[in-house]
């Protein structure tokens, strides 16, 4: 695996991939991996003939209250999975190269960074949208890969890619669970014993909402005060949203029917977490 810090390097990399006719495939991270990062790797190298991952922890997707600066780092054991799990080639550039100085560009995917997430995190999207351009570009994939946990950044990633005309396909690959259900995550590592328990409820509540919608249940505001109801019963927890919408545009939708998006936002203790569901009715 090569280990590659800066742009020209990558995309000089890249080039000389694209001249063998060989198909890249791409993971793009912000580090501390665990077990749903790599099936994105499994899945990219199932499909493509090289794989770039990067690590890049951006600071432009973060506010100013926010945890960036602890955001969890430990590129040793990250490198040591990579290469473990067959990567052709790791992308690790510090941040004054992604954001050089005058940098002063940024991409806006209106009517869909400030729903849900966008709504408390105002910013957030405008900095995901803005790395990820500059990422394909840097490494033109053929294929980019996302896990479905993150089902508004996939979303707006695809409407950026489709309105610029990228030569990406998006692939999103389904959340990956710990056996009691919890959405991996890298922030899970902030969560003490007692908090890793309760956070247990973001999916217990999903698990509530899919037996409810078998049963019949079609009103959608009798769905989200369900779901609300089991997560106001953990004492740790506090919602930051809970919403069912339309996975298209992410507009709340009142009867449940076809394709519905349930998208939580929950913090347990100062941890917030995110998970969904996305059902057929």
């Amino acid at each position: 695996m090569r280990t590659v810090k800066s742009v020209s390097t990558m995309k000089a990399l890249a080039r000389e991939w694209r001249r063998e006719g060989k198909r890249i495939g791409f993971v793009p991270t912000m580090g501390y991996l665990h077990e749903g990062h790599l099936s994105l790797v499994r899945e990219s190298k199932a499909r493509t003939d090289v794989t770039v991952v990067s690590i890049f922890v951006n600071p432009t997707q973060f506010g100013p209250n926010e945890d960036f600066s602890k955001y969890p780092r430990d590129l040793a054991k990250d490198s040591a999975y990579l290469k473990e799990a067959g990567v052709d080639a790791l992308f690790y550039p510090e941040a004054a190269e992604i954001y050089p100085p005058g940098y002063r560009t940024s991409v806006e995917v209106e009517g869909l960074q400030d729903k849900l997430c966008g709504r408390s995190r105002p910013g957030h999207f405008r900095g995901v949208a803005t790395v990820v351009l500059k990422l394909f570009d840097i490494v033109g994939p053929d294929f980019a890969f996302f896990g479905a946990k993150d089902a508004q950044q996939v979303l707006i990633i695809e409407r950026m890619a489709a309105d610029l005309d990228l030569d990406v396909e998006v692939v999103t690959c389904p959340i990956v669970r710990e056996p009691d259900g919890l959405a991996l995550s890298s922030r899970n590592a902030y969560l003490g014993p007692a908090e890793r328990r309760a956070a247990r409820v973001l999916s217990t509540s999903l698990r509530w909402a899919e037996k409810a919608v078998a049963a019949g249940e079609r009103d959608a505001a009798r769905l989200v005060a369900g779901i609300r109801g089991v997560i106001e019963a953990e004492p740790l927890a506090r919602i930051d949203y809970a919403e069912a919408v339309d996975p298209g545009t992410l507009e709340p939708v009142a009867e449940l029917r076809g394709e519905v998006l349930v998208a939580l936002a929950v913090f347990i203790g100062s941890t917030r977490l995110i998970d969904n569901l996305r059902l057929t009715v």
